[in-house]
């Protein structure tokens, strides 16, 4: 059977159309799997970030309780703050756990600037140093992740990507947002 010119003609454009559909779900597919890689490393770098923190803390509760002991009710807080944020899983619950962390943390502070003995002890400054400046840490981790989870979330409700991301396994992320962002605004710190 002899093909006439023009089947071959719709033959061609048949297979340049599968061609092009191919090509745009395997760099779309890609594109989403290296989005969502990215996205997947920022959240660990937050939790590297959380844990720090919150390794942290028992030190700097040491430190103001040799001080402040009669501040029970703050250390307990403090204590389940840190709790809630080692155990915190997904953004969700990091959000609220970050801010229990947040109160937690000005209360401890409160209580440090009526004693004036621990805020000149180096012990409470060093730590203090270290809590601010992962602090910065954690916020520069959120906004990344927050970058990645923004590409990755634009990229799957783009049309046409919109049709086909769910049927290749990839849903939109949560942001890691807080319920209270003037409670993250700037890292706690002590007033000398």
């Amino acid at each position: 059977m002899l093909l006439t010119m023009e089947t071959l003609i719709v033959v061609g454009i048949l297979v340049a159309v599968v061609l092009i559909i191919g090509i745009y779900l395997w760099t779309t597919y890609n594109g989403l799997v290296t989005l969502n890689v990215r996205v997947d490393e920022a959240w660990s770098d937050i939790t590297v970030q959380l844990k720090r923190r919150a390794d942290l803390i028992p030190n700097l509760v040491d430190s103001v309780k040799g001080y402040a002991t009669h501040e029970s009710k703050v250390f307990e807080d403090v204590t389940k703050a840190r709790a809630a944020t080692i155990s915190a899983q997904g953004p969700a619950e990091a959000s609220q756990a970050e801010n229990m962390m947040q109160d937690a943390l000005k209360s401890i502070f409160a209580v440090a600037e009526a004693y004036p003995q621990l805020q000149a002890s180096q012990n409470f400054l060093q730590l203090q140093g270290e809590l601010v400046d992962t602090e910065d840490k954690i916020q520069s981790a959120r906004r990344f992740y927050n970058g990645g989870v923004r590409e990755l979330n634009t990229r799957i409700q783009l049309f046409p990507n919109n049709i086909f991301a769910g049927n290749l396994g990839f849903g939109e992320r949560d942001f890691f947002e807080v319920e209270n962002p003037d409670a993250i605004a700037e890292a706690p710190r002590v007033q000398f």
